[in-house]
């Protein structure tokens, strides 16, 4: 795989909650370090994604935004 992305972590797919357009996908990059990303249902499908399969977590951002109350 070439990607012209910097942050490419390899992680395992931890959780998928799957909702009626999109799934939120959970991956563990390290221990207790998990990612989480928003992905069509059918990426997700097309990806063959499901608990315990090997991933990557792609960030690839203008911006990044933090926030307090």
């Amino acid at each position: 795989m070439k990607i012209s992305a910097r942050n490419v972590f390899p992680g395992t797919v931890t959780a998928i909650k799957a909702g009626s357009v999109n799934s939120e996908v959970s991956i563990e990059i390290a221990k207790g370090i998990v990612i989480t990303a928003v992905v069509t249902k059918a990426s997700a499908k097309h990806l063959k994604l499901k608990k315990g399969a090997k991933a990557f977590a792609v960030i690839k951002a203008s911006s990044v935004l933090l926030a307090t109350e």
